[in-house]
């Protein structure tokens, strides 16, 4: 069972506004409860997010 407060969509998905509007109209027929306060948003950093990350994880200092 998953409860989530907020559903973040990534990558190139996170571009297609129209799923922001579109899955909160269709996810009823997928849920088992009566309330949902689950909100789903587009990440922070649009589609680089993974590059951003990935550039954290490089040293920043000479080995």
């Amino acid at each position: 069972m998953v409860d989530p407060d907020v559903i973040v969509l990534g990558g190139g998905l996170s571009n297609v506004d129209a799923l922001y509007t579109h899955i909160p109209e269709i996810w009823d027929a997928y849920i088992f409860s009566d309330v949902i306060e689950t909100r789903l948003v587009k990440n922070k950093h649009g589609d680089a997010s993974g590059v951003r990350g990935a550039a954290w994880l490089w040293p920043t200092h000479n080995a």
